[in-house]
């Protein structure tokens, strides 16, 4: 998977690639994550290519926010699809995460 990893100040952006988060690519995401957040402690994922997760996808944004928090940082989502943030509010990840409509509004709530 091309993540693609853009620095923002002390914020890192990373831009997750292609239409899902599935079964299929959730554990060449996690292999290609951890030496992001093994470097990064602030970090905001862009899901703006993103229209479908399933469990799998999940899991695996939930691990990495475990995985930053771990190590006293934070993780927030940026410029999620309307079907995407349906589907976090039906099972409650809005409520795990910090969602922003854009990168500039992520990026600056590391800040606050």
């Amino acid at each position: 998977m091309e993540l693609q990893v853009e620095p923002a100040g002390k914020v890192t952006v990373v831009k997750i690639p292609g239409k899902s988060l599935d079964a299929g690519n959730s554990q060449e995401f996690k292999n290609d994550i951890n030496p992001v957040l093994a470097d990064h402690k602030q970090v905001v994922f862009d899901l703006s290519e993103l229209t479908f997760v399933d469990s799998s996808g999940c899991g695996a944004l939930v691990s990495c926010l475990r995985r930053v928090r771990k190590d006293s940082g934070n993780l927030k989502l940026c410029r999620v699809s309307r079907q995407v943030m349906d589907l976090f509010s039906v099972i409650r990840m809005d409520r795990i995460f910090d969602i922003f409509e854009s990168r500039d509004e992520a990026i600056a709530a590391f800040g606050k």
